[in-house]
């Protein structure tokens, strides 16, 4: 009845016999209990498919032999379809505006970086309460260390006096420009070229995934490029020689922060505004890139307070912090043991960054560890070639499959019916080339 099924099996206990049957059978197999190695095999094997369409089977009998160590398994495979879940229903609610936002950022880069790892600490902000608490200890130590802070914290770094070295966002709605915004209207991110085009160490550089929501004063900031590893935006960047740093998506941006500061530093990585947790009714740090939403809309029968109290709410209802809050503890066990909190935590240990001395107090940290290379295309010609390559790559038996598969759950995700290679092929014309503003409205 489900000849077509991919089965997935999980093991506690497995000899050689019985995983060479399984290969032959061509189930995958998976043995061991630690949670971290479980996430990733899971997400390796586990096709994208609705969550109706995925069943969990026990074997009720191990429960009673293993027990404790069995429910942790099985807890694993159903965290994991949750977060999967959660983000199956974000792609098909944003899938169509990530490639319109793909192939606008492409046509507006203009410099890109290069980097080589360093020794230095990293401090990552992200914009929980907390962060007001760690802004102090981050102020003394900015100039000895790598600041990277995610777009919704940089309005209170900035209203702090503190300077993000790299600006991260990976975040698709158009929304995520109020975070943005702030940056640029304080001159953090571009200067209209007054300085030497192969540095910006006076300046904030991106870290974007392309299919994030990002204004076009950005272009003259360079931008180092994130791919998710998606098989179209591989070939995509692989087309237009674009450098890019891989960290598969982890459906939110303080996870890609932490990826991003592993990949540029051995040193220890401190967090502040990572709670996971709402603060009494208080869910982000002051200031907000959304407070004006509220203060613009009260009135004496909704005041702010109200509001937020109803954000505050519905967040803890939607239980999303308590997803993300499992998968970082999970994820912990496969990390190196260099990472700490600044401020309360449920997930990290406390730790303070580095601070000043005598000895050198007066000394900055040479940072100069990132190149700016400038692109020369023309944008038109750069969606083009792009969009070129993608529907070459299409009509290749070898990538056909996958990229047809990625491109439906992302522009037809309600689809019932097949879509043609005809409809697939006109409906990435018109997006590639689709006008600017409708990338913010679709």
């Amino acid at each position: 009845m489900f000849l077509k099924s991919r089965i997935i099996a999980l093991h506690i206990e497995l000899d050689n016999a019985q995983s060479e049957q399984y290969n032959q059978l061509g189930v995958f197999a998976f043995c061991g209990a630690d949670s971290s190695v479980i996430q990733n095999f899971l997400e390796k094997n586990v096709p994208r498919l609705p969550i109706e369409k995925i069943k969990i089977i026990e074997w009720r009998p191990s429960l009673n032999h293993y027990k404790e160590i069995y429910l942790k398994l099985f807890s694993q495979a159903a965290d994991f379809l949750k977060r999967a879940d959660a983000e199956k229903r974000t792609e098909a609610a944003f899938g169509k505006r990530w490639v319109k936002n793909f192939f606008r950022n492409i046509g507006n880069i203009k410099k890109n970086i290069l980097y080589k790892q360093t020794e230095i600490p990293v401090i990552i902000t992200g914009s929980g309460p907390c962060l007001e608490q760690a802004l102090p200890e981050i102020k003394k130590a900015q100039d000895f260390c790598l600041i990277i802070a995610a777009s919704s914290s940089l309005m209170a770094l900035s209203h702090a006096g503190v300077k993000a070295d790299i600006i991260i966002s990976t975040d698709g709605g158009s929304w995520a420009l109020c975070h943005i915004y702030p940056g640029i209207r304080n001159n953090l991110l571009c200067d209209n070229g007054a300085r030497s085009a192969d540095s910006f160490s006076y300046k904030s550089a991106l870290a974007v995934n392309l299919c994030a929501c990002l204004p076009s004063q950005c272009a003259d900031t360079p931008q180092l490029v994130i791919n998710d590893g998606s098989f179209w935006q591989s070939i995509a960047l692989h087309e237009l020689s674009i450098p890019s740093v891989l960290i598969p998506s982890k459906g939110t941006v303080t996870a890609t922060a932490l990826e991003l500061a592993m990949i540029l530093s051995r040193g220890n990585i401190y967090l502040a505004g990572m709670d996971f947790s709402v603060d009494d009714i208080r869910t982000h740090v002051r200031p907000y890139g959304f407070d004006f939403i509220f203060s613009g809309g009260a009135n004496r029968f909704l005041p702010v307070y109200s509001q937020i109290f109803t954000r505050s709410s519905l967040l803890k209802q939607g239980g999303s912090m308590d997803i993300y809050a499992s998968w970082f503890k999970n994820q912990l066990r496969s990390w190196p043991e260099k990472i700490y909190s600044i401020s309360k935590s449920r997930v990290f240990k406390s730790g303070i960054p580095p601070q000043p001395d005598q000895s050198n107090a007066n000394k900055k940290l040479d940072k100069e560890f990132f190149k700016s290379v400038s692109v020369k295309d023309d944008p038109f010609y750069f969606k083009k070639r792009a969009l070129n390559a993608l529907l070459a790559a299409m009509k290749k038996s070898e990538y056909s499959q996958s990229l047809k598969q990625e491109f439906i759950s992302l522009l037809f995700p309600l689809e019932t019916n097949k879509i043609t290679d005809i409809e697939l092929e006109a409906a990435l014309n018109e997006i590639a080339f689709a006008k600017q503003t409708e990338a913010f409205n679709e």
